[in-house]
Order: structure tokens, then C-alpha cells, then sequence
């Protein structure tokens, strides 16, 4: 499941107002409450789920992106959305890098099979650098579906050395920034 398909424009928040780490988290679940996205009711349950799985291991996973997520019995599809902090927020990450991108879901509890596809996929997708560096970028919501619709350009191929028949080499991105 790719990204773009559980967000829409009220899902992604330009700037952040949040300046730490859980009332961002807090920021991006009001997000999603406001519009009807996530049931109010849920809201404390949910917050409560991601208190507890970030008390557990921070989510900050490195290069400036967090991905807090957490299971709950009272959603019936994967709800995310997407905050994004020009400025950083300290989510104790990995490489010690202030977090810019947040990308928060919440994953019906009987699905964790799906829950490991949408974190692997989304890891994958902002381990690309070109891809944070467009969504620094983006002036607008539909900008960012745009850019995380688009299919990214590899970042490195293997071409055969000329005159060297014993092993290919990487070789220069396709594209350059």
C-alpha cells in the first residue's frame, strides 16, 4: 500500500506548530479527529497506544523522519497523516538528527501483516534522499501527494565497466539534483 493512498490534503500539515516531540505527536491525532478521520472517541485511546510504543524505542528512524504508529480495536483501515517541521523536532532519533517529517499511523490490530508493509514501505520511501529534499520543498499539500505519488528515480544502477568483463560497478544517479 503506498502512502499517497491513506492521505488526502487535510491529512498533511505544511508547518507544524509543535516545537517537541508529543505535542507533535498530539498536533497530527487532532489532525486527523477534526475532519472525521479518526473517530473522536478514539482520540485518548490512540494517544495512549503511541505514548506507549514511543516510551518503548523512539520512532524517530533516522535522516530526519519520525514514523510514530500504534494498533487500535476501534479503527477498521489504516489511518496516517503527514506533519512536516521546517525547523526540526528532537524525537531522540537514531542519528541524533532533528526530525522534519512525521509520518503517523494507526493500524487496526488485527492487521499487522499490513502494519509491517505500510512501515516498510514508508521507510523505504523517505530513505530516498531526493524525495525529502522535494518534500522540504513542496509550497502545498497537493505539491506532496504529487511527490509521493510519483514513482522515484533509482538512485544508483550497475553498468559494466568498458573493457572490464570481471564485475559491473555502480555508476553515477540517473538523475541529478
Amino acid at each position: 500500500m503506498k502512502l499517497v493512498q491513506l492521505l488526502s490534503p487535510s491529512q498533511i500539515l505544511l508547518d507544524l506548530q509543535a516545537v517537541e516531540r508529543w505535542p507533535a505527536i498530539v498536533e497530527l491525532v487532532d489532525a486527523l479527529v477534526g475532519p472525521g478521520k479518526l473517530p473522536a472517541e478514539v482520540r485518548d485511546e490512540v494517544l495512549e497506544a503511541l505514548k506507549t510504543r514511543e516510551d518503548l524505542v523512539s520512532t524517530g528512524i533516522g535522516s530526519g523522519v519520525a514514523i510514530p504508529h500504534a494498533f487500535s480495536d476501534r479503527v477498521d483501515h489504516v489511518v496516517a497523516v503527514v506533519g512536516r517541521s521546517l525547523a526540526g523536532i528532537d524525537f531522540e532519533a537514531l542519528d541524533l538528527v532533528l526530525v522534519n517529517f512525521i509520518i503517523l499511523f494507526i493500524v487496526p490490530r488485527e492487521s499487522y501483516q499490513l502494519h509491517l508493509h505500510t512501515l516498510s514501505a514508508i521507510a523505504k520511501m523517505f530513505t530516498n534522499s531526493e524525495i525529502r529534499r522535494r518534500l522540504t520543498a513542496a509550497q502545498s499539500q497537493a505539491e506532496i501527494l504529487a511527490i509521493l505519488d510519483a514513482k522515484p528515480a533509482p538512485t544508483a544502477r550497475i553498468a559494466p565497466v568498458p573493457g572490464d568483463s570481471r564485475a559491473p560497478r555502480p555508476v553515477a544517479p540517473i538523475s541529478c539534483p
